[in-house]
């Protein structure tokens, strides 16, 4: 039998090497991604941690120099128990780390406001200046149960778990949930983003290098949210103008109908496309009014501000008191299209 100290230099030696060579081969994706804007906030990651470790560096270097120097066989070590203070002591210790904070702080608020996921980019890269006639790539994101699907309105497609932009165009996202809070993520492009259902919020990001990338759900939603992925692709022009031609040569259609199906909860949901989409689908599911006859969040909103119950007696409407029938929904929406005072509350 062999003994274990015949075997331990061997199992260090091949554990060193493995260590090394998945060091060697990985890739952090937030320290090297291939989006300008997940680059900026992966720069601010290493400037904030060099910075901290102008503290930690020296603390934990004193705290084996002192050890060394003050362990107990010591004997020439300056011994002095009265010693409770020192000036220059006390400046080290509370000046610089007031410095770094204040420094963190300057650079947390100008890149708050520089990072806002819902500010324009002004530029592709640390190179390039984004032309004023550049024009983003809308694309509205509804996370579901649990799937991505895209919604491409310039395009007039859609798809689901497979997203694609062309290479340093600007990226504007529309993005809202069909049942739970989600959490929309592509580590390459730029950081997560949340949806929530009835709400709209908004990213803007850009992808510097062709390539497929990882995107997924960072926020726990159920049952299906460990294979709640998709794929991103950052194309060419001509790349992307063929993924869209793809799409709708093969794709489906997608009306209100054919999305209450795909609405419902499914785990690691192949990939679809859809050639044909209704324009105003990714507004109803918003609104949360995709079934027929239901009224939308922002039809309600504006009859609220319109006067409410009152409005509705000033239109001729008998409403029941207890509550808001299929029809009553229909009467109050055509009274608010018609009224030609509240156009702006009616748009979206």
């Amino acid at each position: 039998m062999l003994q274990s100290k015949e075997i331990r230099g061997p199992a260090w030696l091949t554990a060193t090497a493995l260590i090394a060579a998945l060091t060697g081969c990985s890739e952090t994706v937030v320290l090297n991604p291939a989006g300008d804007v997940a680059a900026q906030q992966g720069d601010l990651v290493m400037l904030a941690t060099g910075l901290m470790l102008i503290i930690i560096i020296p603390v934990i270097l004193l705290t084996f120099f002192f050890a060394w120097k003050y362990r107990q066989s010591n004997t020439e070590a300056e011994y002095d128990p009265e010693w409770h203070h020192s000036t220059k002591l006390e400046l080290i210790i509370w000046t610089v780390p007031l410095i770094i904070v204040i420094i963190l702080g300057a650079i947390t608020w100008i890149s708050t406001h520089k990072l806002d996921p819902y500010r324009p980019l002004d530029r592709i890269d640390a190179q390039r200046a984004l032309a004023p006639d550049v024009k983003p790539l809308e694309v509205e994101v509804v996370a579901m149960d649990w799937k991505w699907l895209f919604f491409y309105p310039e395009q007039g497609i859609a798809t689901v778990n497979e997203l694609a932009a062309p290479v340093d165009r600007p990226i504007h996202f529309k993005l809202t949930s069909t049942t739970t809070m989600n959490a929309f993520y592509v580590p390459d492009l730029a950081g997560m983003i949340y949806t929530m259902p009835g709400m709209q919020t908004e990213l803007n990001a850009v992808i510097n290098k062709e390539g497929v990338y990882k995107g997924m759900s960072s926020h726990y939603s159920g049952a299906g949210f460990s294979g709640m992925t998709f794929k991103f692709h950052g194309l060419s022009n001509e790349g992307f103008e063929q993924w869209i031609a793809k799409a709708k040569t093969e794709g489906k259609t997608l009306d209100r109908t054919s999305y209450l199906d795909l609405v419902k909860p499914s785990e690691r949901n192949p990939v679809e496309r859809f050639g044909k989409v209704d324009p105003k689908l990714y507004h109803t599911v918003l609104n949360r009014c995709v079934e027929e006859g239901q009224m939308c969040m922002h039809t309600m909103m504006a009859i609220d501000k319109a006067g409410g119950e009152s409005y509705a007696r000033a239109k001729g409407l008998n409403l029941s008191p207890d509550m808001c029938t299929t029809e009553d929904a229909a009467k109050l929406t055509a009274a608010l299209e018609a009224d030609a005072s509240t156009p702006a509350v009616i748009q979206q």
